[in-house]
């Protein structure tokens, strides 16, 4: 058990954080005390302690900022941009870093490097460089000595779920699997050739599209050549974020507001086929990861944080737009029961109520005033209620929505989630009933027909025969029998033992009625105190069952 007789100096700096901004929770949890009901801070005060905290759990802020399955909408939005307050390493320590992790001398493969970082975040830091052929590129470089700091908090962060692991909050969402979950994440995010799989995974499926130009959206290329677990060579793209940049000369026939419509569907679409078509998306789609090139293109940076669905997922998914654009409660309820983790005690009618009840508020919009990203904000939130544990990549898909939805909107007002959805919604459907390739679809489908019509008729013959033979024996089992089978066993026990008790009184009354000797007396007392016990006892289990009524 984690305490404060036995802290180790990192323990005790958490320890004075916690302290100093008032988390009576997390001090219980510190300390070893009972804490039985969780008290988060204020949203603002639980993103001070992080950022204080380091780097480590910044990114654990970050993981809680994807999960709006476990946190309520204002935590997740307070989390969503966090980042650690951290200097850039010098140039020193990381030249040596690089020449550690390359293949050939630096000057070999560089021209020059940039020594001042453009950019600084909590496990790296990024450089412009240029390569010997003259080809710009950024090299993102992990902070030196980061993999000891994360190894040790990490093993703290798993110390505290255990702890928490107790409580009842602990154990109805399972913080220990969410631990390891950070863990694994974190620990993938410390190997840049992952991300760097996964940049060159993004970009080959958005090279082809039936849904938008491809030529109009780029993903960095990697040099692999160059990169290594620590060390991430790519493409330099010149450019500003989104929110920033400001638009190519007009043409003559188009204005700003058709411009920044057209680059507005344009993003939709490359990120609905991301999530719908390739079940592999950017997770983290922030006015920092999309810029705006100086060429007209659009650019989607940072592919550190990915989501993937299976196509199960995603025909649910579609479908639970399609319910929050009927508003229909009882559709947006199965469809989550569906989404759900299987084993859980779920009541249906409670579920559909507690929809109804937030969809209500919506009636009376116009469907161009509806938030969709919050609408599945609220539809995680009554999960939550309902304690329904639903996949950790809910919350990633949660999140991309709403981190999309709010670029889109800053960037173009008018912009409406459902116009652009509607004219992909046919094309997705068709997509889910013939799949990718519909003549393969067809073949598949006739080979299986071709199957069972050969298997059928032998079949039948088996159900007719065992019909005949009367060996035909059916297996049923029906929900809550069992309980309903003991408690008509025991009212069964129950009523023969009142009739052996009121037999053995009947039986004492008339032989003490004919007693002519003192030994058929004290039969008949001997039978008045058995009976008086057993029906003493009988009245003394009824009372205990609770179903004296």
């Amino acid at each position: 058990m984690l305490s404060l007789t036995r802290t180790s100096s990192r323990q005790r700096e958490i320890l004075e954080v916690v302290f100093r901004h008032g988390w009576d929770y997390m001090r219980g949890l510190l300390t070893g005390s009972k804490t039985d009901k969780p008290q988060l801070p204020p949203p603002t005060v639980l993103r001070n302690i992080l950022v204080e905290l380091g780097p480590v759990y910044v990114k654990l802020g970050q993981l809680l900022s994807t999960r709006p399955d476990l946190l309520p909408q204002e935590y997740v939005e307070s989390l969503t941009d966090l980042q650690a307050n951290v200097p850039p390493v010098e140039w020193s320590e990381v030249e040596v870093l690089i020449r550690q992790q390359l293949k050939v001398p630096l000057e070999e493969a560089f021209a020059y490097i940039e020594p001042q970082a453009v950019a600084a975040g909590s496990i790296a830091q990024t450089h412009r460089a240029t390569l010997k052929n003259g080809q710009e590129v950024a090299i993102k470089v992990q902070r030196p000595g980061i993999e000891t700091v994360v190894a040790q908090d990490i093993s703290l962060v798993k110390a505290l779920a255990e702890l928490a692991s107790r409580t009842d909050f602990g154990q109805d969402y399972d913080v220990v699997a969410l631990a390891d979950e950070f863990a694994t994440a974190l620990e993938a995010e410390l190997d840049f050739t992952q991300e760097a799989s996964y940049t060159d995974r993004l970009r080959r499926n958005l090279s082809t599209s039936r849904w938008f130009d491809p030529t109009k959206l780029v993903v960095p290329m990697i040099y692999w050549d160059l990169t290594s677990e620590k060390l991430m060579v790519m493409e330099w793209l010149d450019g500003v974020p989104i929110l920033l940049g400001t638009l190519p000369p007009m043409r003559d026939d188009k204005d700003i507001s058709t411009q920044r419509s057209e680059i507005t569907t344009l993003l939709f679409r490359a990120f609905f086929q991301q999530i719908y078509i390739e079940g592999f998306f950017h997770a983290d789609p922030h006015p920092g990861n999309i810029f705006y090139l100086h060429d007209g293109r659009l650019a989607l940076l940072d592919c550190g944080m990915m989501g993937t669905l299976d196509p199960r997922t995603q025909q649910i998914l579609t479908e639970m737009l399609l319910a929050i654009v009927d508003l229909d409660a009882q559709r947006c309820a199965q469809l989550t029961l569906q989404l759900s983790e299987a084993g859980q005690p779920i009541s249906l009618v409670r579920l559909e109520n507690d929809y109804d009840r937030m969809l209500r508020k919506y009636y009376s919009l116009n469907l161009s005033q509806i938030n969709f990203s919050q609408v599945f904000y609220e539809i995680l939130q009554v999960s939550r209620n309902n304690k329904i544990r639903l996949p950790s990549n809910m919350g990633l898909y949660a999140k991309t929505l709403a981190n999309l939805e709010g670029v889109a909107r800053t960037f173009d007002p008018e912009v409406n989630l459902l116009d652009e959805i509607k004219p992909l919604m046919n094309d997705l459907f068709q997509r889910q009933l013939l799949g990718a390739n519909p003549l393969q679809t067809f073949l598949r489908t006739a080979l299986d027909i071709k199957s069972l019509s050969l298997q059928s008729p032998r079949q039948l013959e088996l159900l007719l025969d065992r019909v005949t033979s009367e060996t035909l024996k059916w297996n049923l089992t029906i929900r809550e029998l069992d309980p309903l089978r003991r408690s008509v066993d025991d009212s069964a026990n129950r009523l023969s033992f009142s009739i052996l008790v009121g037999s053995l009184i009947m039986g004492a009354a008339i032989i003490s009625s004919n007693a002519q000797t003192s030994q058929l007396s004290i039969l008949s007392t001997i039978l008045f105190g058995v009976a008086s016990f057993l029906g003493l006892w009988l009245i003394i289990s009824i009372l205990r069952s609770g179903r004296l009524r």
